[in-house]
């Protein structure tokens, strides 16, 4: 009979192997990786709520501004209306580029005519292209921690594996055992660590893949409004080569 009890009372010795035990018994070294990767995967998201806002105004802006460009008659009456189109890359090319006009045509030595014929269409030229530039790197702000994120997220998170099987084969060294309850909590804490790199990484990788489609998108937009732009002030304002 006693034999039995203590049959039952092996069989009955268990393992707690649920991810949050797991967590809280890990060794400091697995809990300090977790938190880096739970802490890059917020901001990620964060960035990503972020940008999806920022590109939705943008789009809805720059529609609403190339509608009206080309429904204008004069360019100044466009410039004027420009605080209507605050959050457009587009309408800022546009106020570069008028301002710059505006310059060229302060130092034109031609101004008796009716029509002022500028000159300097590659000052024009690069100042679009700096306001572009400008736009691009505005848009491309913190897609480095996506791309961070994505590329290092499964090394920090097979750094703690290896760190928790280290530790699985420690215990095992030490009680000369290698039974379940011995490598089980280590294991555990290792596949965790690989679980969240991994779920840290691949919505970032999304998410950048996503936002560097959509920039690709805004600055064909805007090399295609700068070319569209130049073509017109070179038609009706600046002298022929």
């Amino acid at each position: 009979m006693s034999n039995l009890s203590n049959i039952t009372s092996n069989t009955s010795v268990g393992v707690n192997t649920n991810a949050f035990d797991a967590i809280a018994h890990a060794s400091i070294v697995v809990q300090v990786t977790l938190a880096i990767l739970v802490g890059l995967s917020i901001f990620c998201w964060a960035v990503g709520i972020a940008k999806f806002k920022q590109f939705r105004t943008l789009n809805g802006a720059n529609n609403r501004f190339l509608s009206r460009f080309w429904k204008a008659t004069s360019l100044d009456s466009l410039f004027e209306s420009l605080d209507e189109y605050r959050s457009s890359s587009i309408a800022r090319v546009f106020k570069a580029g008028y301002l710059e006009m505006q310059k060229l045509a302060d130092s034109s030595q031609n101004k008796e005519q009716s029509i002022v014929q500028l000159s300097g269409i590659d000052n024009l030229e690069r100042t679009l292209r700096k306001a572009i530039d400008i736009e691009m790197a505005a848009m491309e702000s913190r897609l480095t921690l996506l791309a961070t994120t994505g590329s290092t997220g499964p090394f920090i998170g097979l750094f703690g594996t290896v760190w928790g099987i280290m530790g699985s084969f420690h215990k095992i060294g030490a009680m000369g055992s290698a039974s379940l309850a011995v490598v089980a909590p280590g294991i555990s804490e290792a596949l965790i660590a690989t679980a969240i790199g991994l779920a840290a990484a691949i919505p970032a990788v999304v998410l950048y893949n996503n936002f560097v489609a959509h920039i690709r998108k805004e600055e064909v937009a805007m090399n295609t409004f700068s070319s569209d732009f130049l073509n017109i002030t070179k038609r009706n304002f600046f002298k022929e080569s």
